[in-house]
């Protein structure tokens, strides 16, 4: 999941104004923030345009939540007003980091856009399912009350639809993989490109489909889109070695697949072996991780003059914001690049992989913790 993100550096000062992302795209907005910078001096324009709107901001990207829409009996539809420097022009398919204040510490999470991308718009949508082990995602579920206010990143990914649309595509989702799908359907039908679509979707029970009736309309009202429901409670789950007997022509088509990690390395392994690895587009929504390890240490930000004792799970970026640092940050999955930060001195150890890394290398803070102390340059 080109990637963009809001990136400013652990020891910016708080009267230095850090960059803000899509400030080029932006170019006139931009050009006001720097002249509200100038006659507000020394102090930065957050603290002037707090006072008017919570919205404004010129150190980071904020919304707020106008509605909580229950989805299914775990899951929810956030709509989110999206503040001063927000782009509206994402492509449909990417997901948005979201940021929330919890027992005074920001907890963060990157989810999956559900609206469909559109200029003129003044809201956007992430769809969240309530995880076990997931304290965000439950709080989000069943803890946000409209009108909070919350910190984003800016829509990154590369899981998406493009336009126009493949003449034949098939969409493969389990559970909540159907989140960016949904954002390339409702952008399909607005664009008028439902040509020939098959969809084939897993869940429990027909109850824990999210957006069950909408793609049951969807169905009925477009000859070119065809669901195909499977109740994974009743029916087990799909076995993709035999996708050809409920999808003949599934070879034919450009493939979008998103949903439980086991079903993604099966689609992987399915059309590679057809020798057609280039018409499947994965998702992953989750990052494998080496068996834990490693007794952790103290990080040292060698930049802002803070350290933080550990252990050996916890990763980096975490480790950062526990101390109050400002950190570099994109997906926080491992993908995107945007943590990446110098390790001055000590050792590493990538909580995918296992692989530890040496004094000198470049790190991606979401993804690695400390092997015994170390020193990062943030």
């Amino acid at each position: 999941m080109a990637k963009n993100s809001i990136k400013v550096s652990a020891n910016v000062a708080d009267t230095v104004r850090p960059t803000i992302a899509g400030a080029s795209r932006r170019p006139g907005w931009n050009a006001l923030r720097r002249v509200v910078g100038q006659v507000t001096t020394p102090l930065l324009p957050d603290d002037y345009l707090k006072l008017a709107n919570p919205l404004w901001s010129a150190r980071e990207l904020r919304g707020r939540v106008v509605e909580v829409r229950r989805e299914t009996s775990d899951s929810a539809t956030l709509v989110i007003k999206p503040g001063w420097g927000f782009s509206f022009d994402y492509e449909p398919g990417q997901y948005v980091g979201i940021g929330v204040l919890i027992d005074g510490r920001w907890r963060w999470r990157s989810y999956s856009l559900t609206s469909a991308p559109e200029k003129s718009a003044r809201t956007i949508a992430i769809t969240v399912k309530a995880m076990p082990e997931g304290f965000l995602s439950a709080h989000l579920v069943d803890g946000l009350q409209p009108g909070t206010v919350v910190r984003l990143a800016a829509p990154q990914g590369n899981f998406v639809m493009p336009d126009p649309a493949p003449a034949t595509v098939l969409f493969v989702t389990a559970g909540s993989g159907i989140t960016p799908v949904m954002s390339m359907l409702r952008t399909l039908v607005r664009r008028d490109q439902i040509t020939d679509i098959v969809h084939v979707h897993s869940a429990p029970t027909e109850s824990d489909v999210m957006f069950g009736p909408e793609l049951a309309a969807l169905h009925d009202a477009h000859p070119g889109y065809r669901l195909l429901l499977r109740s994974t409670r009743t029916e087990g789950r799909l076995d993709l070695a035999h996708i050809g007997d409920v999808v003949p022509d599934w070879q034919e088509r450009q493939a979008w697949a998103c949903g439980p990690e086991g079903m993604l390395n099966d689609a992987e392994r399915v059309w590679a072996s057809a020798g057609i690895a280039e018409h499947l587009h994965l998702e992953r929504f989750a990052v494998s991780r080496a068996a834990p390890h490693g007794a952790g240490g103290t990080v040292t930000f060698e930049r802002s003059g803070k350290e933080v004792t550990v252990d050996g799970a916890t990763p980096l970026m975490d480790a950062g914001e526990q101390a109050g640092i400002r950190m570099p940050f994109g997906c926080r999955m491992g993908i995107c690049q945007s943590c990446v930060v110098g390790l001055v001195d000590g050792h590493v150890r990538d909580l995918r992989t296992g692989v530890e890394h040496d004094p000198g290398s470049r790190i991606q803070t979401c993804v690695s913790a400390a092997s015994g102390d170390c020193v990062l340059d943030v």
